[in-house]
């Protein structure tokens, strides 16, 4: 069960979450979860670099340690970073310890104090833990990528029936998600630009501003 379309009272339930980007500007935040890995991160930025498009990835640490190369390309081709956990760990199944642990792995080796919990699923104290230290960047439109039984056409409507001025908007950089993403993502940087709006990473100061605390260390 996911809504492809954050509701409003949701949000609000969270506010210190970062679920879309306050903002009169025809700006789009694309986001891409799970990377990068040989298979689809590659073309993933061909597709921006075609489009003049920027986008933020949250990375899982694992595979940033597995193909530092690609992780490299996507810093030097101008996207920002976020971190992912490093074993894609789900919050609600986690002892608290033991995520902090792996999310404080993920952000040394992103050097990146943006942060998307895997699935979105946080327990209390690890949001109040997480808050302190970190921006954790939700969404408000979730293509749905990721899910096999929608149909391409799905995926890309999903996206352009929901997003507007300011939206946080996520797809997958990953194999499960790779038809359906292949598909949507081109025409998502078609449709909009067509309407004057431009793609951006989440990298602004006044977008996220600086933490005072630093990354954890956690013993």
């Amino acid at each position: 069960m996911y809504l492809t379309k954050t509701p409003s009272f949701v949000q609000s339930l969270f506010p210190n979450y970062i679920w879309k980007i306050d903002t009169l500007e025809k700006k789009i935040f694309l986001t891409f979860d799970d990377g990068p890995i040989p298979e689809v991160t590659p073309l993933v930025l061909d597709i921006l670099e075609e489009a003049n498009a920027k986008a933020t990835f949250f990375c899982v640490g694992d595979n940033v340690k597995k193909y530092p190369d690609i992780f490299d390309r996507i810093k030097a081709e101008g996207h920002s970073i976020g971190s992912h956990t490093f074993n894609h760990l789900n919050g609600w199944n986690t002892d608290n310890i033991a995520y902090f642990h792996n999310v404080r792995e993920a952000a040394s080796l992103t050097k990146s104090e943006l942060f998307r919990p895997p699935y979105g699923r946080l327990k209390p104290k690890q949001s109040q833990f997480l808050l302190r230290h970190y921006k954790i960047i939700m969404w408000d439109v979730l293509s749905a990528d990721f899910d096999q039984n929608i149909s391409p056409e799905s995926c890309l409507n999903n996206v352009l029936n929901n997003a507007a001025e300011g939206s946080i908007v996520v797809f997958h950089d990953s194999l499960k998600a790779k038809e359906n993403m292949l598909y949507a993502l081109p025409r998502t940087l078609e449709y909009f630009s067509n309407q004057g709006f431009v793609f951006s990473e989440l990298t602004n100061h006044d977008i996220v501003p600086e933490l005072s605390s630093p990354i954890p260390v956690l013993v």
